[in-house]
């Protein structure tokens, strides 16, 4: 495994000086919209991705390419409404929950998010001993991202063969926020399996749903150019994914 990660940065490091030696500089004068009568400190690849992506596996993906000097503005969103970002022509790329790409753009599958249902053991012995029930989640405060996040309706639903529910829901828009949250005992939160399985196999969290998963799959999309930079940031993003998220 450790053999494979060096081989995956010598990859990245190899290509980006390749990007170094002239392909970078060209493609940042045609890609960075700042580049066109702006100043040249104030050139940036922007690219939009989903807070859950940005606190688990994307950041180390981006890492090798920020160290050697790409010039990056991560934009976060829902992984639902990403794609908006590339479609205003503000990004030129995103992950993003559609598969279908824009014209113009590519797109590759990256690999799904599991998400799961958790709650502090106190909360849980309190308010819901047996887990979460059709009798009972409707009770219960639920931990969402922001107004956007459909995540919490999306598992119910789906866990109890709803069509739909309304729920009692908080907002923090943060993803290691929401895990507080729910350690502080605010309530319950469906969060990503990743950023819960170490609280999960330590036992201060536990699963309010065994033996249920919400996967949401996600896709990279970006221009269809002839660019080394996005070339790059395919290469680095879906070889991320590749070893953090499930295949499908």
């Amino acid at each position: 495994m450790e053999a494979s990660r060096t081989m995956h940065l010598l990859h990245l490091t190899a290509g980006f000086s390749m990007l170094r030696q002239g392909g970078f500089e060209r493609d940042m004068k045609e890609l960075a919209p700042s580049s066109i009568g702006g100043a040249r400190e104030e050139e940036r690849i922007s690219i939009a991705i989903n807070a859950d992506s940005i606190a688990t596996w994307a950041l180390g993906a981006l890492n090798e390419l920020a160290v050697q000097g790409l010039p990056m503005e991560i934009i976060t969103d829902d992984q639902d409404f990403t794609q908006e970002w590339l479609r205003s022509g503000h990004v030129l790329g995103c992950v993003t929950t559609l598969k279908q790409a824009l014209r113009g753009c590519k797109v590759a599958p990256l690999g799904a998010m599991n998400y799961v249902a958790v709650a502090a053991p106190a909360y849980a012995r309190e308010h819901a001993p047996k887990g979460l029930t059709q009798h009972n989640f409707r009770e219960m405060p639920f931990i969402a991202f922001n107004r956007k996040d459909d995540m919490q309706s999306e598992f119910v639903t789906a866990v109890f063969g709803l069509k739909r529910v309304m729920l009692r829901q908080l907002f923090v828009p943060s993803s290691e926020g929401q895990v507080r949250a729910v350690l502080a005992g605010w309530g319950v939160s469906v969060v990503l399996e990743l950023l819960a399985r170490g609280l999960l196999e330590q036992r201060q969290l536990v699963n309010m749903a065994p033996g249920h998963v919400l996967p949401i799959q996600l896709y990279w999309h970006c221009w269809n150019l002839a660019s080394e930079v996005l070339d790059s940031l395919t290469a680095a993003l879906t070889r991320a994914a590749a070893c953090a998220l499930e295949s499908t």
